[in-house]
């Protein structure tokens, strides 16, 4: 039997990656394939509402819905270890925006702000959740690093109880637009199936107004969205994270022969007011909620994924 090489595991200091928690880590966690990952975590899906909202003298992190409930999740964070003032704005903004489930996220807790989330566990209503999650970063060799969320802090019997809300979770919970756009991504996945691409459909279909697909490289995703107000369709590829400025000029650079491969121009949209920068196409009068229009839709969906991950996937990787 031919013995084969195994890597090893080394931990990655939080600090080579962000160097500044609101201009780098807040921002990397609030996209949308990083909100999953935590979500997995908690048991949760999470749908973003706002970054860095005011509340009263301070500014929480994150706001997000739990798309299950229609609850607040309040997201504080810190690349260091656990401290009396971040303490003191969770209950701050827990008051202040009446958030059910409030989520510390931290390089390191230390014992006794383990012990209050554990005590306020206990003590409060249980419609109310404290979260406590430690995030590291591991690579293999010279592999990218990849983030590890490790729950220190949770409700009693919490593990218990989302298995139970799983089961139990009617689907008159949610409102009649969520269930439509949950529908609509069903029926995507459906033809992504039958399509049988680059992009597979296997990806659960979620009650918002977009789905995310990996490309093979972290930073970069491919994504499908819709705009009932104007009735416009997009599929794009996202470069998010502090390098995507140049990232996406480097793409700019091959913008002819790129949009000579896909056989369609693309909308480059540099996006100077932001860090993450995104490349488009819009398909106009299309309505998401005229179900009659869903299977030309779906094709036109189905057909531009694809086509972008074949012409992006290995430039993506090649960058």
């Amino acid at each position: 039997m031919n013995e084969q090489s195994l890597g090893r595991l080394e931990h990655v200091d939080l600090r080579t990656i962000w160097t500044s928690e609101p201009t780098e880590f807040t921002p990397w966690l609030a996209r949308s394939e990083n909100l999953a990952l935590l979500g997995e975590t908690l048991g949760l899906d999470l749908e973003l509402e706002a970054q860095e909202k005011a509340v009263g003298p301070f500014r929480a992190d994150i706001i997000c819905k739990d798309i299950n409930t229609d609850t607040w999740v309040l997201i504080e964070n810190q690349l260091g270890r656990t401290d009396h003032t971040h303490m003191g704005q969770l209950l701050t903004y827990a008051a202040g925006l009446q958030a059910v489930t409030i989520v510390w996220l931290a390089a390191r807790f230390t014992d006794e702000h383990r012990a209050v989330l554990d005590w306020l566990n206990k003590i409060t209503h249980e419609d109310f959740r404290f979260f406590g999650l430690e995030i590291e970063l591991w690579k293999i060799c010279d592999s990218p690093a990849a983030p590890k969320f490790n729950i220190i802090s949770k409700p009693n019997d919490w593990s218990k109880s989302v298995a139970q809300a799983a089961r139990m979770m009617d689907d008159t919970e949610l409102s009649a637009t969520k269930l439509k756009q949950r529908e609509y991504w069903t029926a995507l996945q459906n033809k992504l199936n039958a399509v049988g691409g680059p992009i597979s459909g296997n990806r659960k279909p979620q009650p918002q107004s977009w789905m995310a697909y990996p490309i093979g490289r972290g930073g970069f995703h491919l994504g499908a969205a819709t705009n009932r107000l104007k009735n416009v369709i997009r599929v794009e590829l996202y470069i998010s994270g502090k390098d995507a400025k140049k990232h996406f000029s480097r793409l700019e650079q091959q913008k002819e022969t790129i949009e000579q491969e896909l056989d369609y121009v693309l909308k480059w949209n540099e996006l100077p007011g932001a860090q993450d920068s995104g490349i488009s196409i819009h398909l106009e009068n299309a309505n998401p909620e005229d179900e009659s229009d869903w299977p030309r839709q779906h094709e036109w969906i189905a057909e531009h994924l694809n086509k972008m991950h074949r012409v992006f996937s290995q430039r993506v990787r090649g960058l």
